[in-house]
C-alpha cells in the first residue's frame, strides 16, 4: 500500500507494551523480508521492532536476481531510484550442454508484466543498504541490532519476546503480533514447534563471487553448463560483479573443495584469474528443498527462508519471501485495524504455502537437469532437451485457494488469484506507472466508473479498505470523464475485454480478488469480500 493510503492506528489504539507504548508487530530478522515487512508494517502507521542478533549487516551478496513481482514491490517502497545502482536487467538464461549446444533458453523482457524487467541481476547488500536507507525516513520503525532472540510466549492476547545482547543483557518485548524471519535455522519456528518436510534434493557447490577489474560482456547475462564433469552456474550479480557456482563432484570432499587454489583453477576456465579479476569470497555451500509444516501458530508466523528453501535455479529464493511480506503485510493491516478476524491470516498460510510449494518443485525439476554427473545420464537429458522437451519456464503461478472470490462450484475461477499486469496511465494529469499514479493497496477497476456501480453499503465497505476507485478509458478518448485514468499502454482495457469484465477488484498484492460482468456480479463479489473479511457492523470492531 502507499504511504498515502487508508491505514495504521485507529484513534485511541495503544501498543502492546507494558506502557501501552510497545510495538504492534515484532519482526526477528532483518535480511531482505524483514526489511521488506517491517517497512509495508511501519508506512501504514503500525509501530514495528525488529531484533536482530547481527550488530551489523552482511556485506556479501546471497541472492543474486529478482523478478518483476518483485521489482514491483521494492518500487512501491521508494527504491527505483536505487534500481540502476543496485542491479542490471537480464536479457536471457541459458542452458547449455559440455559442447556449449544450447538445451533451453527462456528470454526476459525488458519491462515484463509488472512494468519492471522481468529478471535483474543485484547486489544483495546494496539492495539491503537501500532498504535501511528507506527505514531511516520511517518513524514507528525501530531496529534492534545485535539482539538475539532467546525466548517467546504466546498467551492468545499478545506476545512476548525475550532477546539477549552479546554482553548478556536481556530485553524483554511484547506486541500483538510476532513474524519469524529469521532464516533457515529460524528460532521462531523452533519456538512455534512447527516441523519441517523434507523434499529430498540436496548438492554442495562451491560459490565464488568476483569483481571483474575491466568491464565485460556476458551474453546471454545468465548460463547454467550442464557439463555432467562439472555443472557450473555463471550469472550476474549487480553491475561490475559476477558469480560462478561448481558444483562438488561426488568424488571431491567440501574441504577440498573451499579453498582459494581451487576457486582461482576452476575460474580459469572461463579467463577469470587473479590478473584480471578479484575474488571477493569463496564458499561452499549445501543448497535443500523444504518447507515449514505451518506457517501460522496463534500470534506466530513465518516467513522468508524461516518458512522455505529451495534450490536456486529459479532465482526464486528471496522473491518468494518478499511475496510472503507483501502478502502478510495487508492482512496484517486489517487485523490490527481491527477490520476483520485473525482468521484472515490462515489464508496467509494456505496461499504462500502452496504457491511456494510448487515453486519449490519447479527449482527441484531446474536442478535435476544440471546436476547430473554420469555421462550416459547426461546424454539422454541433452536428446531429450534438443528434441524439444523443455522443462516449465519460471512463472508466476496464480493463487487456487485462499482470500478468493468464488464462483459456480465454490472455484476461483481465473483470471482470479492471477496477477494484474502494470502499464503506463494518466490521471488526473500525471503520467506514470500504475502503481505511482493510482497508488497501492485494494483497487476496483472499471471500464465504466466504479464508483456509480456502487450501492452506499458497497461504497462504504470499499472506502473503509482504502480502495482506489479507477475508472479505465482508452489512450486517445477525446472526451475522458473527469477523474478517468487513461490506458496509456493498453494494458487494463485489453485485460478486461479477454477476461469480459466490467470490474476487477485487486488485492493490495496485486492478485485478483474477483471479476464482474454487470453490477449484478459486482454485489454478489462484494458480499463475498464483506464475508471473507468478517468486516463487523460499524461500532463493533472484530475481536483481536
Amino acid at each position: 500500500m502507499s504511504a498515502g493510503s487508508a491505514g495504521g492506528r485507529p484513534p485511541g489504539a495503544r501498543g502492546s507494551g507494558s506502557d501501552g507504548t510497545g510495538p504492534d508487530v515484532l519482526v526477528v530478522g532483518y535480511g531482505p523480508v524483514g526489511q521488506v515487512l517491517s517497512l509495508l508494517l511501519a508506512r501504514q502507521g503500525w509501530q514495528v521492532t525488529v531484533v536482530e542478533r547481527w550488530e551489523s549487516p552482511y556485506g556479501l551478496p546471497r541472492a543474486t536476481v529478482f523478478d518483476g513481482e518483485t521489482a514491483r514491490t521494492l518500487a512501491a517502497l521508494g527504491l527505483a531510484p536505487a534500481f540502476a545502482e543496485i542491479g542490471e536487467p537480464v536479457d536471457a538464461y541459458d542452458w547449455r550442454n559440455a559442447e556449449g549446444t544450447r538445451l533451453v533458453r527462456i528470454d526476459f523482457e525488458a519491462v515484463g508484466a509488472q512494468g519492471w524487467p522481468d529478471a535483474t541481476t543485484f547486489h544483495q547488500p546494496a539492495l539491503e543498504a537501500a532498504l535501511t536507507d528507506r527505514a531511516g525516513h520511517v518513524d514507528d520503525l525501530r531496529v534492534l541490532r545485535g539482539h538475539t532472540a532467546v525466548a517467546v510466549r504466546d498467551d492468545g492476547e499478545q506476545v512476548t519476546l525475550t532477546a539477549r545482547t552479546a554482553d548478556g543483557a536481556e530485553r524483554t518485548l511484547t506486541a500483538s503480533w510476532l513474524v519469524g524471519c529469521d532464516g533457515a535455522n529460524s528460532f521462531v519456528r523452533d519456538a512455534m514447534g512447527v516441523g519441517v518436510t523434507d523434499l529430498g534434493f540436496s548438492f554442495d557447490w562451491l560459490l565464488c563471487d568476483v569483481l571483474m577489474d575491466e568491464p565485460r560482456v556476458f551474453t546471454p547475462a545468465n548460463t547454467q553448463i550442464c557439463d555432467p564433469a562439472r555443472p557450473t552456474t555463471a550469472v550476474g550479480s549487480g553491475p561490475g560483479r559476477r558469480r560462478w557456482e561448481f558444483m562438488r563432484l561426488p568424488h571431491e570432499t567440501r574441504a577440498e573443495l573451499d579453498t582459494t587454489e581451487t576457486a582461482w583453477r576452476l575460474l580459469e576456465r572461463v579467463d577469470v584469474n587473479p590478473q584480471n579479476a578479484t575474488l571477493a569470497r569463496h564458499a561452499v555451500y549445501t543448497f535443500g528443498a523444504a518447507l515449514a509444516d505451518r506457517w501460522r501458530n496463534g500470534r506466530l508466523l513465518l516467513a522468508g527462508d524461516a518458512a522455505h528453501s529451495m534450490p536456486p535455479f529459479a532465482g526464486a529464493g528471496m522473491c518468494s519471501g518478499i511475496r510472503d511480506a507483501l502478502n502478510l503485510a495487508w492482512k496484517l493491516d486489517l487485523v490490527l485495524k481491527g477490520r476483520c478476524e485473525p482468521d484472515l491470516l490462515d489464508t496467509y498460510d494456505v496461499e504462500r504455502r502452496s504457491h511456494v510449494r510448487r515453486t519449490v518443485e519447479m527449482s527441484v525439476q531446474l536442478g535435476k537437469i544440471i546436476c547430473v554427473t554420469d555421462a550416459e545420464e547426461a546424454a539422454r537429458r541433452d536428446a531429450a532437451l534438443t528434441s524439444g522437451r523443455t522443462p516449465d519456464r519460471p512463472v508466476v503461478h496464480a493463487l487456487r485457494d485462499g482470500f478468493l472470490h468464488r464462483t459456480v462450484g465454490m472455484v476461483a475461477a481465473p483470471p482470479t488469484g492471477s496477477l494484474i499486469p502494470q502499464g503506463r496511465v494518466t490521471r488526473n494529469g500525471v503520467t506514470g506507472l500504475f502503481d505511482e499514479t493510482v497508488g497501492t493497496g485494494f483497487v476496483l477497476l472499471g471500464t465504466e466508473d466504479p464508483a456509480r456501480a456502487l450501492t452506499d453499503g458497497q461504497r462504504a465497505l470499499l472506502d473503509g479498505l482504502g480502495t482506489h476507485m479507477v475508472h479505465l478509458v482508452p489512450a486517445g478518448d477525446p472526451d475522458p470523464s473527469p477523474g478517468a485514468t487513461v490506458d496509456l499502454d493498453d494494458v487494463y482495457l485489453p485485460f478486461c475485454a479477454s477476461a469480459r469484465a466490467r470490474f476487477v477488484l485487486v488485492r493490495p498484492d496485486y492478485h485478483i480478488f474477483g471479476v464482474a460482468r454487470g453490477t449484478r456480479e459486482l454485489g454478489q463479489l462484494l458480499e463475498q469480500l464483506a464475508r471473507q473479511l468478517t468486516v463487523e457492523e460499524a461500532g463493533h470492531p472484530a475481536r483481536h
